[in-house]
């Protein structure tokens, strides 16, 4: 199941490359999309409007968007034979539990519930930081600690999966139609938790980025908030 999961992660990762590439011979040539977030149904809709006068930069660009095309179907079939072992053992308990925290909905359980198993295995929410490679890195000379950026030392698919699901938490705290369909049945301690993941995060991000710190960070450090939250959601 690890190795499905960590498949699914490198379409992904080949899906992204294909998007730089397709967006990088656009630009080339003055095509900016300009009209809200990219990779929409309407930005997609616009790419297959752009007309070229060359042949060969249409041909060109076809080309591109054939590889993405290609792309996503093969994602897209990851994902549909990820889905079922997703509500089956051994993993369907660990997913459940997790999806019912915000951001993390089916296949980003099964990652992290495949990834990492024993959840037990970790001593302290600390550890388990300390293992997705989120926690910071520090420079030491005498009696200077200098904190760095994060480590990425540990599990990289962990350490993505954490972070795409932090991005849920920029916005204020709600119990959305899919997030109440996850939490049906669940224990009232890990509605709890939940909750609470959800005003700490949102705190969180609004106090760094009311300092002025990039989005980005502020979600990095959310991130790691997150892990501590899972590992106790996961060992409780």
């Amino acid at each position: 199941m690890r190795d499905l999961v960590r498949a699914r992660q490198a379409l992904l990762d080949d899906r992204k490359r294909a998007q730089q590439r397709l967006t990088a011979v656009l630009l080339r040539h003055g095509r900016v999309w300009r009209a809200g977030s990219a990779w929409t149904l309407a930005h997609h809709q616009w790419i297959a409007a752009q007309c070229f006068g060359e042949p060969a930069l249409a041909t060109a660009v076809a080309h591109y968007r054939a590889a993405l095309d290609a792309r996503e179907g093969e994602l897209a079939a990851a994902e549909a034979e990820l889905a079922p072992w997703a509500r089956a053992a051994p993993l369907a308990g660990a997913v459940a539990r997790l999806g019912c925290y915000r951001g993390i909905a089916e296949l980003t359980g099964l990652t992290l519930a495949a990834e990492v198993v024993d959840w037990r295995r970790f001593g302290s929410a600390r550890a388990f930081m300390g293992f997705t490679g989120l926690v910071p890195s520090e420079y030491s000379s005498g009696d200077r600690t200098r904190r760095g950026p994060i480590t990425k030392a540990g599990s990289e698919p962990v350490r993505t999966a954490l972070i795409e699901a932090a991005w849920a938490y920029r916005h204020r705290p709600a119990i959305g139609a899919g997030l109440r369909r996850r939490q049906a049945g669940a224990a009232p301690g890990t509605l709890a938790r939940s909750w609470a993941a959800q005003r700490r995060l949102y705190a969180k991000y609004r106090a760094m980025t009311a300092r002025g710190k990039p989005a980005g960070v502020a979600v990095t450090a959310m991130a790691r908030e997150l892990a501590g939250f899972t590992w106790a959601e996961m060992t409780s």
